[in-house]
């Protein structure tokens, strides 16, 4: 906390530097970084996480409109493309799971580093199949990123399972 109290020139208000300095120390307590990286795991696993629940209608038992979306209406735009998903069904399969997978383990905070790659990586076909929709998937990789680079946060179980097994302990 700041105690610093000195006053302006009039003598009545605190200093402009000393409130800028308050305002700082105010915002840096609020975006607390284990805040951050949590809301960042958060903010990506959503939107997976409800695309992948719509691929399924049973444990493991992908839906009609999944495979067909992979199959019919989904394209990787390519130089000298559009072209069809390689093995639809399968890819249909593997974005199924990825996108319920890489969620979950985000928000438990579990392998993180590893679900924010993935979801990277399905970031980048999805951008492939959607060119249009750069704008929200940029956000995405900058997420993905950003999660890869700092870490799950003190509010992860990677976090505990690192104290546990810390040799400082």
């Amino acid at each position: 906390m700041i105690t610093d109290q000195r006053l302006s020139a009039s003598g009545s208000l605190p200093s402009l530097g000393l409130l800028v300095e308050r305002a700082n120390h105010l915002v840096q307590t609020i975006a607390a970084p284990s805040l951050v990286q949590l809301v960042l795991r958060l903010a990506l696993a959503v939107p997976f996480w409800r695309s992948g629940i719509l691929k399924w209608g049973g444990f493991l038992k992908l839906n009609d409109t999944a495979v067909t979306l992979f199959s019919d209406e989904f394209m990787l735009h390519l130089p000298g493309g559009p072209y069809h998903f390689p093995a639809p069904t399968v890819m249909a399969f593997l974005s199924g799971c990825g996108e319920i997978m890489f969620p979950v383990l985000l928000v438990l905070g579990l392998g993180t580093r590893f679900a924010g790659l993935g979801l990277l990586f399905m970031t980048l076909i999805v951008e492939l199949t959607v060119p249009d929709g750069w704008p929200i998937h940029i956000t995405w990789a900058a997420m993905a990123l950003a999660i890869m680079a700092y870490g799950p946060g003190r509010v992860s179980f990677d976090h505990l399972i690192g104290r546990m097994f810390s040799p400082e302990r």
